[in-house]
């Protein structure tokens, strides 16, 4: 069995169900009492947050880069970032090592296509819903047909994120305004949703449309990779 590296903390909330998930897996696949190898550098996520929100997406790359370093001395074989807003800095954090990043969207597209959908809505943060990183891969590298909410109701989920689901709150409030924003665009085409923030799994279980859980479908391409 490899050793996966984790660049997590972005947040807590989301890094605890990665690994919660990928020892489940491979407890799963191999029995006894057998789980993940894994080393991890956590992040103090207030810092990063304000970073994104200055757009200062180099020094994010620099910063998660000089972790995936660390992870590959220290004896990882793969790099997994437990987010997916952070697939932005992907590219610096693969071409500063050797060994493979497990992209989230590529996990994501698999999944998707594998339930035989090809038209999607993709909700999460902000930076992920209106910058390219996310979407190219679903639709340049994949073809799939991606539909995102628009201005306001991104923000509604932007915000519903980073206060509340970021710090453990789940309020049944704000479930509602994230499942009518997804029965909306059922009517405009959407097969499926991809909850493209890994915190988002944490209040959407279900919904008028199957639900594509990344950080699921993440942990299940990081484990192909590990044994």
């Amino acid at each position: 069995m490899k050793t996966i590296g984790i660049i997590g903390g972005m947040s807590f909330e989301s890094t605890v169900e990665y690994y919660k998930l990928l020892n489940e897996m491979v407890n799963e696949k191999l029995g006894g009492l057998h789980s993940a190898k894994i080393l991890m550098e956590s992040y103090d996520f207030d810092i990063i947050a304000k970073l994104q929100k200055e757009g200062d997406w180099q020094k994010l790359g620099e910063i998660l880069a000089s972790s995936a370093k660390k992870l590959e001395t220290a004896g990882a074989d793969c790099i997994v970032i437990t987010t997916n807003t952070m697939h932005n800095a992907a590219d610096t954090v693969q071409n500063s090592v050797k060994i493979p990043l497990i992209h989230i969207a590529d996990a994501a597209a698999y999944d998707v296509m594998e339930r035989g959908f090809k038209t999607l809505l993709l909700i999460g943060t902000k930076y992920t819903m209106k910058e390219s990183f996310y979407i190219a891969k679903l639709a340049g590298e994949y073809g799939l047909k991606v539909i995102v909410p628009n201005s306001e109701e991104m923000d509604v989920i932007h915000n519903i994120i980073f206060d509340e689901l970021c710090v453990g709150n789940i309020f049944d409030k704000s479930r509602d305004k994230i499942l009518e924003i997804i029965e909306k665009y059922k009517g405009f085409g959407a097969q499926c949703t991809v909850l493209g923030c890994t915190e988002l799994p944490n209040i959407i279980k279900e919904a008028s449309i199957p639900v594509i859980n990344t950080v699921y479908s993440h942990c299940k391409a990081v484990i192909k990779e590990v044994i």
